[in-house]
């Protein structure tokens, strides 16, 4: 395998996004490439004539050969004026940031800074700073600090930590119930109870009905609500209340402080409605995302005015520089063809979908779409890996289009996917005085024209995360 052809299938296989670092890079090495920012991707391989070369812009190149200075105004198109100071402008690369300048007048120094919000371990050492003040309080305050996880959970055990730093088990304790109760409430915790008990005793909650539905955390997962009454001393409706106060508690204090904002999914294809249908009767128009594939030009004039004067060595370098450069252009032009080639077709196949939502989805396979457009099984994987489509019902990955296929009555094949939202639809239907079993689920199922096991019915509600018809029973049985 050739270098170029390794690069060729790396490039179907990265993300519009992973394409466009990639062009950066090449974008510093080669001197022959420039980004295009409005025009189309030059692809001519043949040199400018003389007429074309005329209306070229001039570059620092070809006025540096020329031995003369240009008029003024008429700087060349690409020099650098990022270092050039320009008073009362931002030229220099630095914004004023509210300083006297005219934009983000009301940005305030001060108030950007505060806004800057420590991570959690900052945040609980300025406060182990102001509660401890003595050297061994403080280091134990620091072990305590550095073996927390990200949910804010004590990483071992009191008894291996106070083992490993010397220290009693008692003054390890007495610190810690110190700080269980810093901001936010409830670290330090060695378990969900106790990181709950210690938020209710902060709003003095901590009763003895609640401490006992603590204790017995497993028994609420199950929906054993008879079985809670009894051991809090409570009625259905208290229970309720206790439950619903539980739910307004935090079970990973610290999460809030590590966690990063979510990154939108930026898609790769965008997908439209088309004006009129077209010739091979599609409603849909497909076009790769402009906002992350930049486009390349590459720089023949500068290539022909340097190759006229240029040594041996040079001529080679820019040889070698011209090829890279004609190869990544072709190489990205080959690359948004077989991606909308396999666009097309899976939203081709999938148009129900489109039109109607899930239920009408339909089983496809890689396979299905090599064969119908001629490439690699390999090649279509590639291209739908970690990309993914915007379309007027959301933005999916291309994987998402690709699911098995589930035998029916008269031959038809189901989605499995289209199956679990029918599994997820029937059991949401079902009433409380009636829950449905697996069994019962598969039976509606096979009345509907698909032919599908009970065991397939329980592991795509277990995939769905629907519990089974023992606790759902138990969850909505009336107090």
């Amino acid at each position: 395998m050739t270098p170029q052809l390794r690069q060729a299938i790396q490039l179907l296989q990265f993300t519009n996004l992973e394409v466009s670092a990639y062009i950066e890079e090449e974008l510093l090495k080669n001197p022959l490439l420039e980004q295009d920012d409005g025009g189309e991707t030059v692809t001519a391989l043949e040199p400018p004539t003389a007429a074309q070369a005329a209306d070229l812009p001039e570059d620092t190149a070809s006025l540096t050969l020329a031995g003369m200075l240009p008029e003024a105004g008429s700087a060349p198109l690409d020099m650098d004026s990022s270092n050039v100071y320009d008073a009362g402008t931002n030229a220099d690369g630095y914004s004023t940031g509210g300083l006297g300048g005219d934009a983000d007048e009301d940005w305030n120094a001060v108030d950007a800074l505060g806004a800057q919000r420590p991570c959690l371990r900052e945040h609980l050492e300025q406060q182990a700073r102001l509660a401890f003040a003595g050297r061994g309080e403080r280091l134990i305050a620091s072990m305590m600090i550095a073996t927390l996880d990200p949910a804010g959970r004590l990483g071992d055990t009191p008894e291996a930590l106070a083992g490993a730093l010397g220290v009693e088990l008692s003054r390890f304790e007495a610190v810690r119930a110190v700080m269980m109760h810093f901001d936010p409430v409830g670290v330090f915790a060695t378990s969900l109870a106790e990181c709950l008990a210690a938020q209710l005793a902060e709003l003095n909650r901590l009763d003895p009905a609640m401490q006992a539905l603590l204790d017995h955390l497993p028994l609420l997962a199950k929906r054993e609500m008879r079985a809670l009454q009894e051991l809090c001393g409570v009625d259905a409706a208290d229970l309720a209340d206790m439950v619903a106060e539980l739910k307004r508690l935090d079970p990973k204090p610290g999460a809030r402080f590590e966690s990063e904002p979510l990154r939108p999914l930026i898609p790769d294809v965008l997908m439209r409605p088309a004006p009129v249908r077209d010739e091979e009767g599609s409603d849909w128009l497909l076009e790769i995302n402009p906002e992350t594939m930049p486009r390349l030009l590459i720089r023949r004039g500068f290539h022909a005015r340097i190759l006229a004067s240029a040594n041996k060595e040079t001529k080679s370098f820019l040889s070698e520089q011209l090829q890279g450069a004609t190869w990544l252009v072709k190489a990205l032009e080959s690359r948004a063809q077989t991606i909308l080639r396999v666009a097309a077709e899976i939203v081709r196949r999938q148009d129900g979908f489109f039109h109607h939502g899930i239920s009408h989805l339909r089983p496809l396979t890689l396979r299905d779409i090599a064969v119908e457009l001629g490439l690699h099984e390999s090649t279509v994987s590639r291209v739908t890996s970690n990309k993914s489509i915007a379309t007027p019902r959301g933005i999916f990955e291309l994987k998402f289009f690709f699911t098995t296929a589930l035998a029916g009555a008269n031959g038809e094949t189901h989605s499995a996917e289209t199956v679990r939202y029918r599994v997820a639809q029937i059991i949401g239907q079902e009433s409380p005085k009636n829950i449905l079993s697996d069994d019962a689920v598969a039976s509606i199922l096979q009345k509907e024209g698909i032919d599908i096991a009970r065991r397939t019915v329980a592991k795509y509600r277990e995939a769905l995360r629907i519990p089974g018809s023992a606790q759902r029973k138990r969850e909505k049985m009336p107090a």
